[in-house]
């Protein structure tokens, strides 16, 4: 097939979180399958660092009708994997973050995000292959227009064969909700603005361009699909009750080139299943560069932004009965001024006891998950998570809240003892957090069903090779619906 993925991030270009790692590493895994991917992504002032090609030819320059501005193509090629097409207009992207700065979201995201759209809907229509299967897969808010205009067609400039097309929520916490006035950039007819398309209590948003437009819907994991069909639809569960049979969900996976205790760089020793002697040295490091006490209790590890949908409103409510268990805690990450002061303090007042690292480390994060013995995510919602997946492969036994991607990549020691992978805990509460990582940390000192327990969860397969089999279905699936569209009209 030839896959174009529509993206607002993309490593190593540029990242805000982990959709900017899934825009490189499931596009890698297609790749390697035999595909022609192909990301479209905006060249923000971060990525000037990299080797950026200017297009000639069937792509230089664009003229769109927004704004009057015109929209430039460059190739950044990744060398064994997919290509990258940056688009380019300074006034739009020439800036420090990628949607906002130290100040909030920046005013203009609905026309930056517009023209993005629109920029990369003209790309594609002219790199498509009317002999080729083509699939747009759009990702977020951000390009959720995407799928709107192609399904639209009045102004389709590719091939007769209109794409299949596929658009991703990842979180629906972010919609892309702008006033009704912005509607205008779209290029839209206006009879699209109604309850029944892009209307939403008298806006626009941008998310429900995409679960109306696109063929299929997917989401990043079991629960989470299911979780947004109620409250945590957050006023689009009628839309995505109205499409649930077009609704899929495909876990994120994990780069085991990148995240393997055997062969990680960061690492002091390196261990694996059959020798874990080196996990040992890796918490020893871990003890030391967090400044903790050197003793048999367990490690306990949070890796996390510092935010109340992570957990950490939680985790002040719950900072005495933690204190008072048996373990050491290790807290990194940034986030939100009150929980920083709080952590700090509390790490200030117990030192040897509690360790932070208010930083994004990323060589610090493989040394965490390999030196700790326990990794806590307590999460309010999580639609899928990565850090989870990463511990279960270090042997660091997840302690996490069932909801969203944590509850399907951990089975429950609890409710299976013997053949789960970590602790869940289903309330969101202070006493259900305490009680569950108290039985891990009482489990901790069993020291043979402990190491049998981290044995089945360094076994875990999270590959993204799994999830691109996944995708392969998808797309084939709505290249069907996109052939039915074609003919119905």
């Amino acid at each position: 097939m030839r896959i174009f993925f529509v993206t607002p991030e993309a490593s190593p270009c540029s990242r805000a979180g982990g959709l900017g790692d899934v825009s490189f590493h499931l596009p890698k895994a297609l790749t390697a399958k035999g595909h022609q991917v192909t990301v479209l992504v905006p060249k923000y002032r971060a990525s000037e660092e990299f080797d950026l090609k200017p297009l000639n030819g069937l792509l230089s320059e664009i003229d769109l009708s927004i704004s009057r501005r015109t929209a430039s193509y460059f190739q950044h090629d990744l060398p064994g994997a997919h290509s990258i097409i940056l688009i380019g207009c300074d006034d739009f992207y020439d800036r420090p973050g990628i949607y906002g700065n130290e100040f909030g979201d920046y005013d203009d995201n609905a026309e930056r995000f517009i023209f993005f759209s629109k920029a990369a809907f003209a790309a594609i229509g002219r790199l498509a292959d009317p002999t080729v299967d083509v699939v747009v897969h759009s990702h977020d808010w951000p390009t959720g227009l995407v799928p709107m205009l192609i399904k639209t067609g009045g102004a389709w400039p590719g091939p007769r064969r209109r794409p299949g097309t596929v658009f991703t929520y990842h979180n629906l916490a972010n919609q892309g909700t702008f006033p009704y006035f912005d509607f205008a950039m779209t290029g839209l007819d206006w009879s699209h603005f109604t309850y029944q398309g892009l209307e939403f209590h008298g806006n626009l948003n941008l998310t429900k361009a995409g679960l109306l437009g696109a063929d299929l819907i997917t989401t990043v994991s079991h629960r989470y699909a299911r979780e947004t069909l109620g409250a945590e639809g957050q006023g689009l569960e009628g839309v995505l009750k109205e499409r649930r049979r077009d609704l899929r969900s495909v876990l994120h996976g994990v780069d085991y080139g990148l995240w393997n205790p055997a062969t990680d760089r960061n690492l002091p020793a390196t261990y694996d299943e059959r020798d874990l002697a080196g996990k040992a040295v890796c918490r020893r490091n871990l003890a030391r560069l967090f400044g903790l006490a050197d003793d048999s209790q367990p490690i306990v590890a949070m890796v996390s932004r510092l935010l109340p949908r992570k957990g950490f409103d939680l985790i002040a409510k719950a900072m005495p009965g933690l204190l008072a268990l048996p373990s050491k805690i290790v807290f990194m990450g940034t986030g939100e001024d009150h929980f920083i002061s709080f952590l700090r303090e509390k790490a200030e007042a117990n030192p040897g006891k509690v360790g932070l690292k208010l930083s994004y480390d990323p060589a610090l994060i493989h040394q965490i998950m390999a030196g700790a013995d326990i990794f806590l995510a307590p999460s309010r919602f999580e639609p899928c998570g990565l850090e989870q997946l990463y511990a279960l492969k270090y042997g660091t036994v997840p302690v996490v809240r069932a909801t969203g991607g944590l509850d399907d990549t951990v089975t429950d020691e609890l409710a299976r003892p013997g053949v789960g992978t970590g602790y869940k805990f289903n309330e969101y509460t202070p006493e259900a957090l305490l009680a569950t990582l108290g039985k891990a940390i009482s489990d901790f000192n069993y020291a043979d069903s402990w190491r049998a327990l981290m044995l089945r969860s360094m076994q875990e397969d999270y590959s993204w090779e799994r999830a691109a089999s996944a995708y392969e279905e998808i797309y084939a699936q709505a290249l069907a619906a996109a052939g039915e569209d074609k003919e119905a009209r």
